[in-house]
């Protein structure tokens, strides 16, 4: 059952896409204030558990911690940070005398505070009473998720090349990179089916346009590309360029589709490009044009992009950096100390006085962006999904976003933003996955072997032995970091024989994903989602169910020759090992110790269940359905879904 409660005059995110009529008075779960902010109590047992949030640090039980909705650009997710990139206001809270789950459908910042400050009680807060709580009763946890799942709108469902291997670092400059990058991995029989371009493809960090020096004839080297089964996915920022001349800017501003300052002139922020205007994405009218502008490279060949940068992530704008020069002239004068100096520039990025410096227009009314900030994401998204409906009406085009609300997963997918080559975020990387599921992100994944500091040998390929079963699987590094194309590393074959099973399980993890978006349903799933009556399963946060028939374990410890698992039941352990065989033993429920060597792939089939396994290949479209067979338990009933991975569904 879903209760709606409205407070305030709420703002229309368009998150929950089911009709829901209103209820009277208080609900019935916890306590409610609401004035000039709103609260809500809830007096918590101590064997209740909380999950949910989407992108958030920590665990898959969110008890014990505060934590923020409040996108932000901050790459260091270290274990003290309350934000990331996402804003997802949905949780569940099960193990007492009945379950609920809430989505608190608010876009400015939302704080929940799960046994953190009191150690028995949940508190959430926003700082304006103007909202949507909705409260979600009579079931189990599990069957709660489905039915928000299914109030929220279906989940993007992307190409079915976009389930190939991709590699990606800050750094590829020209064709030259990346025929290098394609041909490292070709000559190495590593299977390959992205590359991704990052902001230096683009003229001077100019959305929708492309370095003619770099790549003198674009469609011909997307044509090239495409010969070789590769797909170019191009990065969008949210920021554009100031410089007249430069037709997105010289529309955009004449058409006034940029946020504006107070006064009403437009907003400038520094990013990549330097001083740079912000498209109003909560404008309708703003959105459908920024959305035409990927026609651009739509029309050379290119079905794959990432938005970025797009919480918005502002260095800073034009008065903080009269502020900063300002106290720079002080520290000259001897009136203030560099230190000073030093913390105003280092607090300007991202900061809540530049949130609270622009404005959109939303209908003819004037929106301050820090009320509204969460949705910045969703809205440059859902520009570009809602475009290639009219772009591309009859073909899917892969897309994926940085940061994002519930409800921007009807338009694309995500990854988990800039972490570290650290052991500590491939373990982050597990317990993100079903949390996002929950709040309908089916299609993410991480940055495999790390995007900031220097991955390991050994990192590496753990990190895409985990990279394997996520929906999205790609490697991508920064500028200046080690480079980790797998070729770059001692025996490339054992890294090879690790992204080879990708394909081979390709059958398995395209049915179970798009069984899960058609069905509302989960692609990971923690254990007590499928063994709710086994208290153990609910403290197992290392180990996820795939579908009905997989469960993984990666090891994710340094120099570890294995892992202790958990077996709710009697289970299938497999193992793909490097020389192309598969080593099966059946296991009895309990607790075991598995060896799991660095060229290995480990996953358990339930018993009595099978999965389709098919034969390697070097992409997506050379995979052959006739060499699919069954692996588990002989006799096995499967229901495989495949499509031709290419019209929209």
């Amino acid at each position: 059952m879903v209760k709606k409660y409205v407070f305030g005059t709420p703002f229309p995110t368009g998150a929950v896409t089911a009709p829901i009529p209103p209820e009277a008075g208080a609900p019935e779960i916890g306590a409610v204030s609401a004035g000039e902010g709103f609260e809500f109590r809830y007096q918590m047992a101590p064997e209740e558990v909380v999950f949910g949030l989407g992108e958030a640090n920590r665990g898959i039980n969110k008890r014990g911690y505060l934590y923020v909705s409040s996108c932000a650009d901050d790459p260091n997710h270290t274990e003290e940070k309350v934000s990331l990139y996402g804003a997802h206001n949905f949780i569940v809270v099960f193990g007492g005398a009945r379950a609920f789950a809430l989505f608190v459908d608010y876009p400015g910042v939302t704080a929940f505070d799960i046994c953190y400050t009191k150690y028995d009680e949940l508190k959430i807060t926003c700082g304006r009473a103007d909202l949507e709580l909705y409260v979600l009763t009579g079931g189990a946890a599990y069957e709660l998720v489905r039915e928000f799942r299914g109030i929220i709108g279906r989940s993007y469902i992307p190409p079915k090349f976009a389930f190939g291997y991709g590699q990606s670092r800050w750094g590829y400059k020209c064709a030259s990179d990346i025929r290098r990058v394609v041909e490292g991995h070709r000559e190495n029989r590593v299977p390959l089916d992205m590359v991704y371009l990052d902001i230096d493809y683009m003229q001077d960090y100019k959305d929708f346009t492309v370095n003619e020096e770099r790549f003198p004839d674009f469609p011909a080297f997307v044509r090239e590309m495409r010969e070789q089964h590769i797909h170019l996915v191009p990065i969008i920022d949210a920021g554009v360029k100031v410089e007249k001349g430069y037709p997105v800017y010289d529309e955009g501003v004449e058409k006034g589709y940029f946020c504006t300052r107070e006064d009403g002139s437009v907003f400038e922020g520094a990013v990549w490009p330097g001083w740079s205007h912000f498209p109003d994405m909560l404008d309708r009218e703003a959105r459908a044009w920024f959305g035409d502008q990927y026609k651009f490279l739509l029309d050379q060949g290119i079905d794959a992009f990432w938005n970025d940068m797009n919480e918005p992530a502002v260095f800073y704008s034009r008065e903080q950096e009269a502020e900063a020069r300002a106290a720079m002239l002080g520290y000259l004068d001897g009136d203030v100390e560099l230190f000073g100096v030093g913390t105003l520039l280092a607090s300007q990025a991202n900061s809540q006085k530049v949130r609270e410096s622009f404005y959109h227009n939303v209908g003819g009314e004037r929106v301050r962006h820090d009320r509204v900030h969460n949705l910045y994401g969703y809205g440059m998204t859902r520009a570009a999904g809602e475009a290639f409906e009219r772009l591309a009406p009859d073909r899917r085009i892969l897309l994926f976003s940085r940061s994002s609300y519930i409800g921007m997963h009807r338009y694309g997918g995500i990854w988990t933003g800039d972490n570290k080559s650290w052991w500590s975020h491939l373990l982050l990387n597990l317990k993100m996955m079903p949390s996002l599921n929950m709040c309908g992100f089916l299609y993410c994944g991480a940055d495999l072997g790390g995007f900031g500091a220097d991955t390991s040998r050994d990192l590496l390929l753990r990190w895409l032995a985990l990279g394997v079963f996520t929906p999205l699987m790609r490697n991508h590094s920064a500028l200046g970091t080690r480079e980790q194309e797998v070729y770059q590393f001692e025996r490339v074959e054992d890294f090879a024989a690790v992204i080879r099973v990708r394909y081979r399980l390709l059958p398995y993890i395209y049915s179970e994903f798009m069984k899960a978006a058609l069905g509302d349903d989960l692609y990971f799933k923690p254990l007590c989602f499928v063994w709710p009556e086994d208290r153990r399963a609910v403290e197992v946060e290392d180990q996820l169910v795939i579908g009905n028939e997989v469960m993984i374990a990666p090891v994710y410890t340094q120099n570890a020759s294995g892992r202790y698992v958990y077996l709710p039941e009697e289970m299938m352990f497999v193992k793909f090992r490097a020389d192309g065989s598969i080593f099966t033993e059946v296991l009895p429920a309990g607790h075991h110790y598995v060896d799991v060597a660095l060229t290995e792939v480990p996953l358990f089939i339930r018993k009595g269940r099978a999965i389709p396994v098919a034969e390697p290949c070097m992409n997506v479209e050379e995979l052959d359905p006739s060499t699919i067979r069954m692996l588990g338990w002989e006799g096995a009933p499967y229901e495989r879904y495949d499509d031709d991975g290419v019209s929209r569904i």
